[in-house]
């Protein structure tokens, strides 16, 4: 049944108190996930949407063949070498998922099918596999399954000489798991149940009841998450524990897995660091003695506590210390300045070191699948918002580079001569420098009649880094510039960058935004009316921040699975991620963060005013966004907006966080958002 008008939640008083002051939540009712009236309301609001986008229906269509076009669908990936057996990650024609395969490292030797996703999808209308773990000597498989979306995943394990499963299944766990070089211990990480923190990390014996299996290690501390793995040297197994400021790991000789961890320096507040292991000594990096873009130390395997630690590269301040990667002769250290990737190679046997060269400012370099650690090869990936992406092997004795794969832009339309790219920088309302990553179609005019789509983030220190997408030129090739703000809170200019665009400096984040928002309009890239913002999870508290700071500068805005009821979450520590998070958003319980938080708060925030276009996305199972924040949110917005804009809210009914599970269902949300886009400019093929 076609349905004509905007669906219109239920009001139902609902104080909240805190610190003396009140808070009304007329929707609050809508989190009983399992109420008939919730569902109802959620099948009205995708009734409406689909009503409201009937006419774009051939444009979606459209949209998601052209994009789907583009995709070498019988594909794989450039085969990795461990511990005598190449891996392959294989897509056929026509399917959604992968097929994982691996090929002994001998002569003749011929390909085992170790998992094919799609007979194992089959029943499921979502699926995700992940936590592929092969035992020492090569004859068990250990690995994670989600069919909801909630990422609790079970653990198999799998005999791959007979192809017989284990009789018993692990539940409830991150779905990553690690084996001790007995080959028969199996480390792995559960969930707590009701907040979906990883807590504990249980030991388990090949063929035993998962019943019986051994608490190894139990963080308490509800602000910490816990995780297990492996060092690249093999020799020990490193169990973790980090909250956003604070680090703790323990270690155990992977020979010795019945053995107890030993902690190898004791949490301090504030104190980051991570471990790697190279022959009689660990490699750490941290932020200890105010290293704030982080440093590189050093201790003997003997002696890991930190008044041990002797420093190896040294702090800077204009340089974000990233990650490590250790190989028999080399060091790799993975560097940012000024924004941009640097990959550094030292040589162990005389320090002799040098820097892969990388020649623009808007690419993305990272080290790849690099698991053998006796190699002079280092894989790693580059790409650029013109250019697509590249799997490389590079000797690091001869400096050669032998380029693997280049991924293919089928349709036959694809040359990235007519594009062009560049980096801005734009003065914020403090007067800090933000930069800005653009890329459009060579022969626009800059005359303010440009369709331009900004994109932002700003959270957690994560880095929305310049990559090149070719379901992006779908949007290029109609005439649509896209550029992405790296506003304060990601960690793109170094980790003050970060610190600035947190807890009580989270306002800078939305302000960053607005001001590249304006300096695009004030440079002639685009208007107000060809303006439009989107952002995901956190990206969509900036997006709900925003429009309601300044929602006259968009003509339309998309946000996905967004962060929008932000004092409520953070006051809930039953709710998944919540208290992992007070370091990143300030704990409420604080009255100076209460308010501070409720100042910006998108569904706190909503005003009486005129709104831009809207498309909201979630999905029912989401575990880091619970879905009633966008449902709740999409409710105040109809009641309160004065303008006559579109406001369109789609929930995925069978998905969780990260939308659609296959590949091409993945593309058809994609096409959903670029639809409603050249829909709201006129553009309809």
């Amino acid at each position: 049944m076609k349905v004509l008008n905007a669906p219109v939640a239920e009001q139902r008083p609902f104080k909240l108190e805190k610190h003396g002051d009140i808070r009304e939540d007329e929707f609050y009712w809508l989190r009983d996930r399992d109420a008939d009236a919730v569902i109802a309301y959620l099948n009205e609001e995708n009734a409406y949407y689909e009503a409201q986008t009937a006419h774009t229906r051939g444009l979606k269509e459209k949209l998601f063949l052209e994009m789907r076009s583009r995709i070498k669908e019988d594909d794989e990936s450039v085969p990795y070498h461990y511990n005598g057996y190449w891996y392959i990650t294989r897509y056929e024609e026509g399917k959604d998922y992968p097929l994982y395969f691996r090929k002994a490292d001998t002569e003749g030797a011929e390909e085992e099918l170790l998992f094919d996703c799609n007979e194992m999808a089959a029943e499921h209308s979502y699926f995700h596999l992940r936590g592929i773990n092969i035992s020492p000597d090569n004859r068990w498989v250990a690995y994670g399954v989600d069919t909801v979306g909630r990422r609790i995943y079970t653990i198999y394990i799998k005999n791959l000489q007979t192809g017989v499963f284990y009789e018993h299944e692990i539940e409830h766990t991150t779905g990553s798991s690690v084996w001790g070089n007995d080959n028969s211990t199996l480390f792995y990480t559960r969930k707590d149940e009701v907040t979906l923190r990883s807590d504990r990390i249980y030991r388990h014996q090949s063929g035993s009841d998962p019943e019986r299996d051994v608490l190894v290690y139990h963080e308490e501390d509800e602000t910490f998450n816990a995780f297990v793995y492996k060092s690249k040297s093999n020799r020990y197994i490193i169990f973790g524990s980090e909250s956003t400021l604070t680090s703790e790991y323990s270690i155990l000789n992977a020979d010795d897995p019945l053995g107890a961890p030993v902690v190898f320096q004791p949490r301090i507040r504030g104190l980051e660091y991570g471990i790697s292991h190279y022959e009689d000594h660990f490699y750490i990096l941290t932020n200890a003695d105010n290293a704030t873009n982080f440093k590189l130390m050093k201790t003997r395997t003997d002696a890991t506590s930190r008044e041990h630690w002797q420093e190896v590269i040294a702090h800077r301040e204009d340089v974000l210390l990233e990650d490590v990667d250790i190989f028999k002769k080399y060091l790799v250290v993975s560097e940012r300045k000024e924004g941009l990737n640097l990959i550094r190679i030292i040589r162990w046997s005389d320090g002799y070191e040098y820097f892969i060269p990388f020649d623009n400012e808007t690419y993305t370099a990272f080290p790849s699948t690099n698991l053998d650690f006796d190699t002079v090869n280092l894989r790693y990936v580059y790409n650029a918002l013109t250019t697509p992406a590249s799997t490389i092997d590079f000797n690091m004795d001869t400096m050669e580079k032998t380029i693997l794969k280049e991924q293919e832009v089928l349709g036959g339309n694809f040359n990235k001569d007519h594009y062009a790219s560049e980096r801005i920088w734009v003065e914020a309302a403090d007067g800090v420098k933000i930069p800005v990553s653009i890329v459009y179609r060579k022969g626009i005019k800059l005359d303010g009649k440009n369709p331009l789509l900004l994109y932002g983030y700003g959270s957690y220190g994560a880095i929305i880094d310049p990559y090149f997408s070719s379901v992006r030129l779908s949007l290029l090739d109609r005439g649509f510039i896209y550029a992405i703000a790296h506003v304060r809170g990601g960690e793109y200019l170094g980790r003050p960058w970060y610190e600035q665009g947190k807890l009580l400096h989270k306002k800078n984040t939305f302000s960053d935004f607005i001001a590249c928002s304006r300096s695009l309009i004030e440079r002639g890239y685009t208007s107000s009316e060809h303006l439009y913002a989107m952002g995901g999870s956190a990206g969509g508290l900036l997006i709900g921040a925003v429009i309601n700071e300044a929602p006259e500068l968009y003509n339309g805005v998309v946000a996905q699975v967004p962060f929008v009821d932000v004092v409520t979450t953070m006051l809930d520590t039953t709710i998944p991620l919540t208290t992992g998070e007070f370091d990143e958003w300030g704990n409420p319980e604080e009255e100076s963060f209460y308010h501070y938080i409720k100042s910006y708060s998108p569904y706190d925030n909503v005003k009486e005013q005129n709104y831009p276009h809207m498309l909201i996305t979630t999905g029912l199972h989401d575990s880091q966004v619970q879905y009633w924040e966008p449902a709740k949110w999409v409710a105040r917005l109809r009641d309160r907006k004065t303008d006559s804009n579109s406001l369109l809210f789609y929930i995925n009914m069978d998905a969780g966080h990260g939308g659609a599970s296959g590949r091409f269902e993945a593309l058809k949300e994609e096409a959903m958002e670029y639809a409603f886009l050249l829909d709201l400019e006129g553009i309809s093929i």
